[in-house]
């Protein structure tokens, strides 16, 4: 299966926007955890989905500049 660069940029948009979501709500809902341990949990949760919004993001530029032709003609 084949997907298209214009599609992997609104592919990787999406998963971007679902990770930061994830992100902010552990980050929003870990001072109400009154125990240290899941709290510490919940920091390391936002920010492997930090991470991970970070690196679609990184792809969906990527793939925008290929499908814009920047690395090379587009056939």
């Amino acid at each position: 299966m084949k997907i298209g660069a214009q599609l992997a940029v609104w592919l990787c948009a999406a998963f971007c926007l679902i990770c930061l979501g994830g992100a902010i709500t552990a980050l929003s809902g870990a001072p109400s955890i009154p125990d240290a341990l899941e709290r510490e949990a919940s920091y390391g949760y936002a920010a492997f989905y930090g991470f991970l919004a970070v690196v679609a993001a990184v792809f969906g530029v990527l793939s925008w500049m290929i499908a814009k032709g920047k690395f090379g003609a587009v056939e």
